[in-house]
C-alpha cells in the first residue's frame, strides 16, 4: 500500500532519491525499473555518474532531501506512490520514461481509472472554455476521470466540468503536489482532492519552475487513455502534450475551432495529420471503446411509423395503417410528431415519405405505446 508517512530508511527511500537525479536519465532509469534492477543498485551507479559528481549530489545530500520530503509530506497528509507499489498506475508504468515516484493528494483509486485527458490553451476562447468543461462533464458521466495541468484556460475548465458533473478529475503539477500553481486556483485543488487526486513527481515543497511543465506533460498523457486537444495555437504547450501521446501510443484528438482567429492553428495541425475530430463526448467515447448515447440509439427499438415508411418509397395513409395496425387518428397524430421532427415529410396527393437522416431521434413516449400494441 502507498504509505503518507514513509520513513527516510524505509524500501521506498532508493526511489524518492532517483526522484531528484536529473530528468535526462528517465528513459534509462525506466529500462532498469523494468528489467527488475533493485532501485538501491541503481541509484549506487548513478552516485559513481561524473555529473553527479559535478553537481555535488552525492549520497548524503541526497539522503537529506529524501528525509526532508517525507517530513514535508508527513505534515502535509500526501501519500507516496512508488514504482514498486501495487498501486503505481500501470498505464504510466509503461512510458518510456516512468516517474520513479509520485506524490498525491486525495484519493488513490482515480490514478488507475480509465481516464482521458483534455488540455488545452491557457489563454482560452469563451468557445475552448464552454467546450472543455461541456466535454468533461459529459465524460464524467460515462465514469470517465478526466485528467489535466490545473492551468489558467482549458485545464481548469476542464477540472470544473467534471466536478460539476459530480465526477473525478486528475490534476498533474509542475511542482510539488503541496505547491498550487497558480495561486488562484487552490479552492479549485481543494475540490479536486475530494474524488480526484492532486499528483506530482516532484518531491513535496517543490516551487513552479519553467523546465518543468514540459516535463509533467508526459504524465498527463501517460495516465490517460486519450489526449483531447482544446484550442491550441502553434506554440501551445498543449502539442507537448499530444507529441508525448503519440509517442506513449495513446489516442490523440482534437476540438476543430474558429478558422479565421488563428487561436487553433495547433490543434488543426493535429486534424490534418489524422488526429480524431472532436464534436461530443460520443466521439470520444467510441474512439475508446465505449458505448456512447449514439450507438445506444443505434440499437433502440424503431419507430413503427418509421418502418411501415421504407426509405424511398412514398405511401399513402391506408398503406401506412395496414402495415402498422394503427387506427388513422392515432396515426395521424404521430406522423404530424415525425413530420415536425423533420423525420417524414408530405409529398401530396395524401402520401407521405421518410427524410435520410443519420441518426433518428430516441422514440417519443407515444411511439414507444405504439410500438408495445404492435407487438
Amino acid at each position: 500500500m502507498p504509505l503518507p508517512v514513509d520513513p527516510p530508511d524505509a524500501p521506498h527511500h532508493d526511489l524518492v532519491a532517483l526522484s531528484l537525479t536529473p530528468f535526462g536519465w528517465r528513459r534509462n532509469l525506466g529500462e532498469r525499473l523494468r528489467a527488475g534492477e533493485p532501485p538501491a543498485a541503481i541509484l549506487r551507479s548513478f552516485l559513481t555518474s561524473t555529473r553527479l559528481n559535478r553537481d555535488g549530489l552525492d549520497r548524503s545530500t541526497l539522503m537529506a532531501k529524501v528525509s526532508a520530503a517525507f517530513a514535508r509530506a508527513s505534515d502535509r497528509r500526501m501519500h507516496l506512490v512508488a514504482w514498486d507499489d501495487a498501486s503505481y498506475p500501470a498505464a504510466l508504468s509503461a512510458i518510456v520514461d516512468p516517474p520513479p515516484a509520485l506524490w498525491v493528494r486525495g484519493n488513490l483509486s482515480a490514478l488507475s481509472s480509465r481516464a482521458v485527458a483534455i488540455v488545452g490553451s491557457r489563454a482560452g476562447s469563451p468557445y475552448a472554455l464552454a467546450v472543455a468543461e461541456r466535454l468533461a462533464a459529459d465524460l464524467s458521466t460515462h465514469g470517465i476521470v478526466v485528467v489535466s495541468g490545473l492551468a489558467r484556460g482549458v485545464d481548469s475548465a476542464a477540472h470544473r466540468g467534471a466536478l460539476a458533473a459530480n465526477g473525478a478529475t486528475l490534476a498533474v503539477l509542475g511542482s510539488g503536489a503541496d505547491v498550487i500553481y497558480p495561486a488562484e486556483h487552490r479552492d479549485l485543488a481543494r475540490e479536486i482532492e475530494t474524488d480526484g487526486a492532486i499528483v506530482s513527481e516532484l518531491v513535496p515543497g517543490t516551487p513552479p519552475q519553467k523546465q518543468f511543465f514540459p516535463l509533467r506533460n508526459r504524465i498527463i498523457s501517460g495516465l490517460s487513455r486519450a489526449v483531447l486537444i482544446v484550442e491550441a495555437g502553434e506554440k501551445s504547450g498543449s502539442l507537448i502534450t499530444a507529441r508525448c501521446a503519440l509517442e506513449q501510443g495513446r489516442d490523440v484528438l482534437a476540438v476543430p475551432g474558429n478558422v479565421l482567429s488563428g487561436r487553433n492553428r495547433g490543434g488543426h495541425a493535429l486534424l490534418k495529420d489524422g488526429a480524431k475530430i472532436v464534436e461530443s463526448a460520443d466521439d470520444i467515447l467510441e474512439e475508446l471503446g465505449l458505448p456512447s448515447a449514439r450507438t445506444r440509439r443505434a440499437n433502440e427499438p424503431e419507430d413503427p411509423v418509421l418502418a411501415g415508411l421504407p426509405a424511398g418509397e412514398t405511401c399513402d395513409l391506408d398503406v401506412i395503417a395496414e402495415r402498422t395496425g394503427l387506427a388513422s387518428a392515432r396515426l395521424l397524430t404521430r406522423l404530424f410528431e415525425l413530420e415536425l421532427a423533420g423525420l417524414i415529410r408530405r409529398v401530396g396527393g395524401g402520401r407521405f415519405a421518410r427524410l435520410a437522416v443519420a441518426h433518428f431521434q430516441p422514440l417519443h413516449p407515444v411511439a414507444e405505446r405504439m410500438a408495445g400494441e404492435i407487438k
